[in-house]
């Protein structure tokens, strides 16, 4: 294991740090377990995109009830994304990486098949990944990755599609996205989420980008569109407003860590 880590609890990231020196205290020394109850501890290979990232770190997850040490602070990871996007060294793909499988591993305790608890995998195969196994019946599971997709919609008038979720906090817009059900291909996902949250049709879908997002278990897969026909109106379920927005009349954006955000300020700048 490194000799570093990654401490969480429930969705937050622990920093040994306060205010300004939080981001600079997320990687903490693993033999900090110490101070907490029985957690489970996890070795992450520093691999992003095929390169090794340097050593590989530690990922501890905590029991929800143990208190932290003084100065200890417990930071929505959601929220540290954003503190992140700010910093000159940004460790957002390890990050990411950690809290995925800290997640997944907290609910694949018990095998799916079976009922057995489950036993962490020994593979033969080198940088694997994390695995874990049924004693009884075999049966091996791996980090869950669901796709989701996310699209942002430009009409004639150069104004963009934004919309206020149900589930956002008040004044706040942001992309069309929803999850790919089974059997659909990508494109069609963002053609179906479009049409059944604002009532519109697209034309010219061209991927964008993408970014995992373990909230609880995705990879966002990004596209820009162009509106073919039809008129906007929100779904009313989970879409409470949707509208056409101009450059120069916007409403509260996402994040700066999100790709959200980052496809808007591709439109922004043109």
């Amino acid at each position: 294991m490194g000799e570093r880590a990654f401490f969480f609890q429930g969705g937050a990231v622990l920093s040994a740090g306060e205010g300004a020196a939080a981001v600079e205290n997320l990687e903490i020394p693993l033999a900090y377990t110490g101070l907490f109850p029985p957690a489970d501890i996890f070795t992450i290979p520093a691999i992003i995109g095929g390169a090794q990232e340097g050593a590989d770190i530690s990922g501890v997850y905590l029991p929800p009830d143990a208190p932290l040490p003084p100065h200890w602070q417990a930071i929505p990871v959601r929220q540290m994304l954003n503190l992140l996007a700010d910093s000159p060294t940004d460790g957002t793909g390890l990050l990411l990486r950690a809290f995925h499988i800290a997640q997944w591993r907290r609910e694949s305790l018990f095998c799916g098949s079976c009922g057995s608890k489950n036993t962490d995998a020994v593979l033969d195969v080198a940088n694997s990944g994390p695995a874990r196994q049924c004693p009884s019946c075999g049966r091996m599971e791996f980090p869950r990755i669901t796709p989701a997709v996310m699209t942002i919609v430009t009409n004639d008038e150069g104004k963009a599609l934004l919309a206020h979720n149900k589930n956002f906090t008040p004044g706040l817009y942001s992309l069309i996205a929803g999850f790919v059900e089974a059997g659909e291909n990508l494109e069609a996902a963002a053609a179906r989420e479009v049409r059944e949250e604002a009532g519109i049709e697209i034309r010219d879908l061209q991927y964008a980008a993408s970014q995992p997002w373990p909230f609880p278990h995705s990879l966002m897969i990004c596209f820009t569109a162009r509106y073919a026909s039809g008129t906007l109106k929100a779904d009313g379920i989970e879409i409470e407003d949707a509208q056409w927005f101009s450059r120069d009349h916007l409403p509260t954006l996402p994040g700066p860590g999100t790709t959200a955000r980052r496809l808007i300020e591709r439109w922004l700048e043109g």
